[in-house]
């Protein structure tokens, strides 16, 4: 016995609104509880939506309470290093962490299993050993270049990148997970279990009488990124063991990594895109500011989490119908861009009301954010309008093309902020970021019509693209 939308409607609606939100009430129905890649996609969003709501009310929570135990400067210089440390594991992975998720549903599906041994054991172990020498470089860097930084920078960056294995590691099993359509395994050690494990073992320094700083967080940090990443990479292995029986494995590394690599180039343009803001407010600007700037982001990522919950679960669908069936492709393509603006722009209208007063809950001085929430949401809802762009050109072969985009978007939003961020401060970042993101949004959407005449924009009518027909 399952739950159904239309039935639970029947018996506590009135008999005429039962009947009339019945046909709505039975797509939903259609969408979640079907076999076929829809219904799969559908209930991977669903759970990675529900994990995202609550991972950005922890997500809120425990920002709020570092802000209010560390103060806004001290605050600002763990955020930084945090972003930076975020997106150098990201980084570190090379690509592999998304393009498992292309390799998986291939490999399974063709029989392959020699190959989904050997993809499934490289990509773990290639990616630990290349984050792990990227953080020792990072650390020699920082060492060596310790007069040319704030001085009170250095310590925090030297504990963050003992993180950064971790952190890559965690996002490559994060990637396997998708690929066999785990949505919990895969979201809830990094955006539910790791929050909260930072935030116990920082309130857990402090009763023992640490010192509230960015040091004694990023301890915090280190501790939580441990933990949950060790337990999720024995229990994915433990599950995907139990799925795959023993036997020999065929290592086609070269293949692989030439794959990877132009997936690498797009996640990177695209973390690096989506962090940018922060990353130059730090460079310009004092911690303090780092500080406002990143509690008014974290309250609009209430809007983001809608895109990245569909992200999480179109992109393996995307991957196992991308090629030889183009009708079903590009119909399943422009639900999920349904699927993602709705919900967002009800978030955004949301967070616009509401975002004044969680903002002060950060702490004195932090509600200064707010009037940049009015800027920076017109980037998020037109992000929102495209769906995963992204994601639908990288599982059909269009890497490459989206690199570009991206890289184009990224010295975009670079070259704002250079020249906007020293005389304008926060609204300089606010306006690079908003432009940024529209541009990117309409790059996209332009090149997933191109490539593959599909119209991945909510308000656009369906049609065949140049190279469809």
């Amino acid at each position: 016995m399952r739950f159904s939308a239309a039935t639970t409607a029947e018996r506590l609606l009135p008999e005429r609104l039962a009947e009339r939100a019945r046909p709505l009430l039975g797509q939903i129905d259609a969408a979640l509880f079907t076999a076929d890649e829809r219904g799969e996609a559908g209930r991977m969003s669903l759970i990675a939506f529900s994990i995202r709501i609550v991972s950005a009310a922890i997500a809120f929570i425990s920002q709020v309470l570092l802000a209010r135990w560390m103060g806004s400067f001290e605050y600002g210089i763990f955020v930084l290093v945090w972003v930076t440390m975020v997106i150098a594991g990201n980084i570190s992975c090379f690509g592999f962490h998304t393009s498992i998720i292309r390799f998986i549903p291939e490999y399974r599906e063709r029989g392959m299993t020699a190959e989904l041994r050997g993809v499934l054991l490289t990509s773990r172990l290639f990616v630990l050993l290349a984050s792990t020498a990227i953080a020792m470089l990072g650390g020699l860097s920082v060492w060596y270049f310790s007069g040319a930084i704030e001085s009170y920078y250095v310590v925090p960056f030297i504990l963050g990148l003992i993180c950064l294995p971790m952190i890559a590691l965690s996002d490559v099993v994060q990637g396997i997970s998708r690929a066999h359509s785990w949505a919990v395994s895969a979201l809830s050690p990094t955006y539910l279990i790791r929050p909260v494990l930072i935030l116990a073992f920082m309130a857990g320094a402090l009763l023992v009488g640490y010192e509230p700083c960015a040091e004694t967080a990023l301890i915090a940090a280190i501790l939580a990124t441990y933990a949950t990443t060790i337990i999720q990479l024995v229990s994915v292995t433990a599950r995907v063991d139990r799925r795959l029986p023993h036997g020999p494995r065929e290592i086609r590394f070269r293949m692989w990594f030439a794959i990877s690599l132009p997936i690498f180039l797009v996640e990177s343009f695209f973390f690096l895109l989506t962090n940018a803001d922060v990353l130059m407010v730090g460079f310009y600007m004092q911690p303090d500011d780092v500080a406002v700037y990143f509690a008014t982001v974290k309250t609009l990522a209430l809007v983001h989490f809608v895109y990245f919950a569909v992200k999480a679960g179109v992109a393996q669908r995307y991957a196992a119908i991308a090629h030889g069936e183009p009708d079903k492709l590009a119909s399943f393509a422009r639900e999920t861009v349904a699927w993602t603006f709705w919900p967002s722009l009800v978030m955004a209208l949301a967070v616009l009301a509401l975002g004044k007063p969680m903002l002060m809950l950060f702490g004195p001085g932090f509600d200064a954010g707010y009037p940049l929430l009015f800027l920076l949401v017109f980037g998020v809802v037109a992000r929102a309008a495209v769906g995963p762009c992204e994601s639908l050109l990288t599982m059909s072969g269009y890497q490459n093309v989206c690199a570009l985009v991206y890289a184009t978007t990224l010295a975009f939003n670079i070259g704002l902020s250079v020249l906007l961020i020293p005389s304008l401060g926060l609204w300089g970042a606010a306006i690079a970021t908003s432009l940024a993101m529209i541009f990117e949004a309409g790059a996209l959407s332009f090149t997933v019509w191109r490539k593959l005449g599909i119209a991945m924009a909510i308000f656009m009518p369906a049609a065949a693209g140049p190279e469809a027909r």
